[in-house]
Formats: C-alpha cells, structure tokens, sequence
C-alpha cells in the first residue's frame, strides 16, 4: 500500500482536506472522500465523458487525473451549477429541451458544455458539435443535448 498524502480540493468554492495515495483518480477522491457524488464514473479511460468536471476553467476528464494533481485549483462538478434554488441555464435547456433520459451521462455534457461556452461564448455550431460529439450517452440520439446546449448559448451569451 502507498503512503498517503495530504491534499486540500476546492470544489465548488468549499475546502476538502483529505489523505490520497497518490494514484487516486480525482473522481474517486470527488466521490468518495469529498461526497460530490454527481459527478459519475463511467468507462474510467477518458472516453465517455461521463466524469467531466471543470478544474481552472477547462473541461477535464476527472477519471485521467489524480487528485494530488488538481490540488490547489478550482474544480467545479456538477453541484456547482446551480445558485440557491436557481439552476444554471445549460440546465435548464437540458430540462426544457429533452438532453436527458436515464441521466447518467448528463453531469458530464452539462460541465462540458459550460466549461466550453464560458471560455468561447461565440464558439461556431459546427466546433460546438465537434467538442460535444467528445461525450457518449446511449440513450437520446443527441438531439435534445444539442438542442439544449444551443439554447443555453444563447441564454449564456445574453447574461
């Protein structure tokens, strides 16, 4: 068994001082010892996509990063979205246009698209649909994703 180390995550603007051995995954460290169960754990090689948190601003797949790698940055999970009783726009699309069935994929297109727009806001429907075809889901034929994740683009852009 490793030594463990000492590490401190910010996820969502909240401190976690936690012991890891080195080659925790970070989203078993968001999971497990921090209780941010939202974000979930999908292939576990950085090719679902279902396990992408926001650390300093970019879209990162949480299951190819170890913890003591994002200590001392911002991470941002899907419990980060929404304010107080108000869900975040990309949210919101997701509800109003249908990007969601079973759900499991879904806090994974949610960070990815907000970290993607909140860094290019004008990003081209065409880039847009390259970066999203980067997260699988098996069960909406990712209509409705892109139809959200358009509409929040527009509601992102506005505020």
């Amino acid at each position: 068994m490793s030594e463990k180390t000492d590490i401190t995550l910010t996820i969502n603007g909240n401190d976690h001082a936690i012991k890891v051995e080195p080659r925790r995954t970070l989203v078993d460290a968001i999971r497990e010892d921090c209780g941010q169960t939202g974000t979930h754990i999908g292939c576990e090689h950085g090719i679902c996509g279902a396990c992408t948190v926001i650390v300093d601003g970019e879209p990162v797949r949480s299951c190819l990063m170890f913890a003591v790698q994002a200590a001392g940055k911002k991470i941002r999970t899907v419990e980060g979205l929404a304010t107080d009783d108000t869900l975040h726009p990309m949210q919101q699309a997701f509800m109003d246009h249908h990007g969601l069935q079973c759900g499991f994929c879904t806090p994974g297109f949610l960070m990815l698209a907000v970290g993607v727009l909140e860094r290019e806001p004008n990003i081209s429907d065409d880039d847009l649909l390259d970066v999203l075809s980067s997260n699988l889901c098996r069960c909406t034929g990712y209509q409705g994703i892109i139809k959200a994740v358009r509409a929040a683009a527009i509601e992102m852009r506005g505020k």
